[in-house]
């Protein structure tokens, strides 16, 4: 295959028509148009004719694009580094995850007595490739395992059961299980799970709802399952549970949808059985708990926006004790115990550290020496069962450089060494990595991290600037083959730490969301300033990236700034903010967004809604936008009513700033196969590049 010229590209485009409706609601004294509305409805023959022909416009753009064999060559060898993930130990056995040089998916195995076989193989299980292994979990003796997978990328999680040692499936599939936590009890009969109420007991609308936890025995029908928590709450409540080893505890927690609001019930399933409150909705907090030695532990936010860690009777579980205090410049992520010893996981903008503690007063013992300065994915000890090992702790870790790999610490020898590294070998290109501070528009320090060849501006270089900014979600230093393969182009690559996220704690949450989401906007426009005042790049070689609630960022990035911006990929994008709440998991965002239904709130979502703010006679950037049409969270027809917005309004020629749709069937919001990813990646970054001059050779 050898790359085409930048004459290949096509000389004129003509942007398929899309019926432009006359369509002015008046909301709340808001006259609010929606002139795309008839492209909601994927069955309808007009969206189905549209659709078509902008598949084929965007092939007919992308497939000519300079540099994609070379960056698809390069891309798929920066990922035959695979991974390994931190080992999970039963009664001796250590189940893992590992996907070789050569493997789309990773596959399970487990460890016993020296000797590695497969456990789980998804490809054995569908050559399609069209299945993903979404979660898994051993039993307490470790003889049986409960698996989900899902199929085309619908997150509609089937659970299984498998005996370890002869590899047989016991049961399932069990439905309704999407990413469904599990908590054997001892003997491997029986399991806590949270399984959806059948959709013909609840309205049409809502049956992606109605969780329950149920009470399940191996092999028996799922439709006897003993209903033991969630009647009564709102219907969008999110469940996790756990169970302790000894089979006494029981511990539940819950949110409504996406809101950072936990309850926390705990039962003495020794005792009555009965879920009594540890902490509830309505006390505004997050709060994780689990047992350890007869303490009941909580993580929480509660009085402690950056997070603390307090101790309880679990027979006394309201009457909690201070442990851990908040501290004013990290966040306390999550907390594990160690052979007697406390092992606290916090993140220092957006960098993680490990911290030792005794358990009883809450003192500082010292911290764990790190591999560098990076993120833990995952970490393990060693069950009561296993009597090897029992002062180690297993991480995975990665930075921008180096590949998931698992590390061990001992708490004997005091030292930190590799326990797993990735299984592929590749050559990295030499970049140099920083965390750079500037001022966002109201005077909030926030921070970004630089990728690049130089540690510091030797020229103005095609940038690509992504971030997230919403749900508490954060993003360390982690290994990324489109991050290097940019970067090695002669690019810059940049990831800001925007308010929304959790990387400073909930109040740096809070001051991204509802009405104080122009903070977020505000971050990313100030990171793109700093980005060209200090030298790294211009406006005409600043592309922008983001997807999900990071396509809702781009899309308002480019509508309110478009001078700003060169590209943007738009991916799996909420885009317009009047009616995300009809579709999908939309009606869940309400705590994140505000309501279209409030007045008030519709006043918010109106100044930022992308598709709202699009104007004619602007010249936008260059845009691609990437759906996937199994998406089961957010609904496709955002970008589909974006794309005819824009290619209605634009002013920009189209042959020099293309307003594109690629679509995928059969892929969801999250999992996928290496080799759809690496197709993917190579539609966006060469069409990024191409647009801010980035030759990939």
């Amino acid at each position: 295959m050898t790359d085409p010229s930048p004459a290949a590209l096509p000389a004129t485009i003509t942007y398929p028509a899309a019926e432009r409706l006359d369509l002015v609601e008046h909301l709340h004294g808001h006259p609010v148009a929606d002139p795309y509305r008839r492209l909601e409805d994927p069955t309808d023959p007009h969206t189905i004719e549209w659709s078509a022909k902008q598949d084929a416009l965007a092939r007919e753009w992308l497939d000519v694009l300079p540099g994609r064999a070379a960056l698809g060559e390069r891309l798929a060898e920066l990922m035959r580094t695979g991974s390994v993930g931190t080992p999970v130990w039963r009664a001796g056995r250590a189940f893992y995850s590992r996907r070789g040089p050569d493997q789309d998916y990773p596959v399970l195995y487990v460890l016993e007595d020296g000797e590695e076989r497969v456990l789980l193989d998804v490809t054995a299980l569908d050559p399609s490739g069209r299945t993903t292994l979404d979660r898994w979990s051993p039993s307490v003796e470790g003889t049986r395992l409960a698996y989900q997978v899902s199929v085309g990328g619908d997150e509609h999680s089937l659970l299984h059961v498998l005996d370890v040692v002869t590899g047989e499936v016991l049961e399932g599939p069990i439905d309704r299980c999407r990413y469904s936590p599990v908590g054997w009890l001892p003997g491997g009969e029986e399991f806590f799970y949270v399984r959806r109420l059948d959709p013909e007991l609840v309205p049409e609308d809502e049956r992606q709802f109605h969780r329950r936890v149920w009470r399940h025995r191996v092999g028996t029908d799922p439709a006897t399952d003993v209903n033991v928590h969630g009647d009564g709450l709102d219907h969008t409540y999110y469940y996790g549970l756990s169970v302790t080893d000894d089979g006494r505890w029981l511990i539940v927690n819950g949110a409504p949808g996406t809101v950072r609001r936990d309850s926390v019930w705990i039962a003495d399933l020794h005792g009555t059985g009965e879920l009594r409150p540890v902490i509830t909705a309505d006390q505004g907090a997050q709060c994780s708990a689990w047992v350890e030695d007869d303490r009941l532990y909580l993580r929480t936010s509660l009085d402690a926006p950056r997070f603390r860690l307090c101790v309880a009777d679990p027979a006394r579980p309201a009457e909690w004790t201070e442990l851990v205090a908040e501290q004013p410049d990290s966040v306390l992520d999550a907390a594990t115990w160690l052979d007697g010893t406390l092992v606290l996981l916090r993140t220092r903008h957006a960098v993680s550290e490990l911290h030792l503690h005794d358990p009883a007063t809450g003192e500082h013992r010292g911290a764990i020496p790190l591999p560098g300065t990076g993120s833990l994915h995952g970490w393990s000890t060693v069950d009561r069962a296993t009597e090897v090992d029992r002062d180690v702790l297993w991480f995975g870790f990665s930075d921008f450089v180096t590949p998931l790999s698992v590390y061990r610490f001992s708490l004997s020898e005091n030292d930190t060494t590799l326990h797993a590294a990735a299984p592929g070998t590749v050559e990295l290109p030499s970049v140099t990595t920083q965390q750079i501070c500037y001022e966002s528009a109201d005077g909030t320090t926030v921070r970004m991290f630089v990728v690049s060849e130089e540690q510091h501006p030797d020229l103005p270089r095609p940038a690509l600037l992504t971030g997230y900014g919403g749900f508490a979600v954060g993003r360390g230093p982690g290994y990324s083959a489109t991050t290097l393969a940019w970067v090695e182009a002669g690019g810059v690559w940049v990831h800001a730490s925007l308010r929304g996220g959790d990387e400073e704690g909930e109040e740096w949450h809070q001051a991204g969301m509802r009405e104080r989401k122009q903070n977020v906007f505000d971050d990313f426009h100030a990171a793109a300033e700093k980005l060209v005042v200090d030298g790294w790049t211009t406006p005409q070689q600043l592309s922008i990236m983001g997807g999900s609630n990071g396509g809702l960022l781009v899309g308002a990035a480019m509508t309110q700034r478009p001078e700003l911006y060169a590209a943007v990929v738009c991916s799996a994008p909420l885009l317009d903010m009047v009616r995300y709440e009809n579709f999908l998991l939309g009606r869940l965002w309400a705590e994140e967004y505000g309501s279209a239904s409030v007045p008030e709130e519709l006043a918010w979502l109106l100044s930022y809604s992308p598709y709202h703010r699009v104007r004619p006679g602007v010249e936008y950037p260059s845009v691609l936008f990437t759906v996937f049409e199994s998406d089961s969270r957010v609904d496709p027809n955002h970008a589909r009513k974006m794309c005819a917005a824009l290619q209605h309004a634009t002013a920009s020629d189209p042959t020099k700033h293309p307003v594109l749709l690629r679509r995928e069937t059969e892929v969801g919001h999250a999992g996928r196969s290496v080799s759809r990813s690496v197709g993917l990646a190579v539609d966006q970054l060469t069409f990024l590049a191409g647009a801010t001059g980035l030759e990939f050779a």
